[in-house]
């Protein structure tokens, strides 16, 4: 018989982080997070309409895009990878996981 270790965590809400949230679990800059999502490596999964006094808009971040930004960030970090060849490994590393799930 097989016996298997219990995983523990704390589950994340699906929309749970703002950008200050997502920027201090990845210790980087909140300019890292908003260039990212401009340029499209990452994804808002809300974005209010509602904009403060700085015209900054108020961003919520799902808990998979916490996961992404974290390895996109060992890409650039690690191997010196430019943002574009960051995500492109990372979107190929999510494309393989998804389809070792349809297996």
């Amino acid at each position: 018989m097989t016996s298997y270790n219990p995983i523990s965590g704390v589950l994340i809400d699906d929309v749970a982080l703002t950008i200050d949230e997502l920027a201090r679990a990845c210790a980087v800059e909140r300019t890292w997070i908003r260039q990212h999502v401009e340029d499209g490596f990452l994804s808002c999964t809300v974005m209010l309409l509602v904009e403060d006094a700085n015209d900054e808009p108020h961003w919520k971040f799902a808990s998979r895009e916490l996961v992404r930004a974290r390895k996109l960030i060992a890409f650039e970090r690690d191997f010196d990878a430019n943002p574009e060849l960051a995500a492109l490994l990372v979107d190929l590393l999510e494309e393989i996981a998804e389809l070792k799930r349809r297996l």
